[in-house]
């Protein structure tokens, strides 16, 4: 934030607007730039040398827009290090760890949980992330995703209800009433907290037309819908995600030709989670194949218990150039302005006159550092009217 009136951000080595109407290519590059804001907004972008109240000598390093995690589960308490240390050795994945965390969310205090869930935001923020989303589903009862979404949204705008993340224990084999439940009281309670509505489409969660149900439940309580898709194999989710225009597509680790048409025509994104796939040694999505056929892709960090524990959007984009065929610049894209796209924001991931002024300051000369130099820590500061308590 700003220390009181303007600041120019000056002596950029290379600034990444993600507006090709201020510099070159898709990711609008200005080569040697300043920035100038008031700690809220952007003022001016422009050559070294502009004057504001307060100067910032950046000494030559990168600049790009915060990232946007469009999604992540950061409200959940316990630890699964051993599962996935045994996965590491060779068990596989499977969505029944979501129990586990379940129980031992449940048993945290609001106080406990609020801690936990602060730090946790304080970390992604240091690690360059200035909008990001919280989704619940560690609660699986009307209190508890209530719960887990009113202290999502102490942190964020972006909370996203995933009630049917998993059919708890108590309803086995009785799937279509826990639905029931997601779709009524559950819904009822936590539609106050929530902006999205998500459902986990896949063997051993939900089917596709529970999917649908819990979808158009949400729609019809005024949340836009996304859908985790097609993670574990191919399956239904991405045509289910088309066919009720869902905001995003979540996962896509398995599509088929037909999936990778069905999102080029349509406006749905396809979030991609990198950080997933490497923990639980699934397959990479083939971004260069979606990204050919026209479809807007993000990443996001997937932060949670399981099978993603990260924070770090950096190692999600250095997996993406090594391992999904991506471009350094279009993985800079993902993580900004396609993971903004990813929340239906057109303010967030783009650094332009008039929008907000959530920046990073990179420990490198440029976003190509990020995959030149994967694991080392190259946030040098970040800026943001966003500033979470524990930062």
């Amino acid at each position: 934030m700003s220390p009181g009136g303007t600041v120019v951000f000056d002596n950029i080595g290379v600034l990444v607007t993600n507006d090709p109407a201020l510099g070159d290519g898709p990711l609008g590059i200005v080569r040697g730039a300043s920035i100038v804001t008031d700690g809220y907004t952007v003022l001016s972008v422009g050559r070294p040398g502009q004057v504001a109240d307060t100067r910032i000598d950046v000494d030559g390093r990168g600049v790009v827009p915060g990232f946007v995690d469009s999604h992540s589960h950061l409200v959940f308490a316990g630890d699964r290090s051993e599962e996935f240390a045994a996965r590491m050795a060779g068990a596989s994945y499977h969505a029944g760890g979501i129990r586990d965390t379940v129980a031992a969310t449940a048993a945290a205090t609001d106080d406990e949980l609020r801690r936990i869930v602060t730090a946790r935001r304080g970390e992604a923020w240091r690690a360059g992330i200035t909008t990001i989303e919280i989704k619940s589903g560690y609660g699986l009862s009307p209190t508890a995703e209530a719960r887990a979404l009113r202290l999502g949204r102490e942190l964020t705008a972006e909370t996203t209800f995933l009630g049917a993340h998993v059919v708890p224990a108590e309803f086995a084999g009785r799937a279509d009433d826990y639905v029931a439940l997601v779709c009524g009281e559950m819904l009822d309670a936590a539609a106050p907290h929530s902006r999205f509505v998500d459902v986990f489409c896949e063997v051993g969660a939900f089917d596709a037309d529970q999917s649908r149900e819990v979808l158009r439940a949400g729609v019809a309580a005024g949340l836009l819908p996304k859908i985790h898709a097609n993670q574990l194999g191919e399956g239904p989710g991405v045509a289910v995600a088309v066919e009720m225009g869902c905001v995003s597509a979540d996962h896509c680790t398995h599509v088929s030709a037909a999936d990778v048409d069905a999102l080029s025509s349509s406006d749905t994104v396809a979030t991609l989670l990198p950080a997933a796939d490497f923990s639980t040694r699934q397959p990479y999505p083939d971004a260069r194949r979606l990204l050919d056929a026209g479809v807007t892709v993000a990443l996001a960090t997937n932060c949670n218990p399981g099978s993603s524990n990260t924070t770090s959007m950096s190692f999600c984009i250095a997996l993406a150039v090594r391992d999904m065929g991506m471009t350094a610049d279009e993985a800079l894209w993902a993580a900004t302005a396609g993971g903004a796209a990813a929340l239906r924001r057109t303010d967030v991931g783009r650094l332009t006159v008039g929008g907000p002024a959530d920046l990073v300051v990179l420990d490198a000369p440029s976003h190509l550092h990020l995959v030149y130099r994967p694991g080392v820590p190259l946030i040098h500061s970040v800026h943001s009217s966003y500033l979470p308590r524990s930062a």
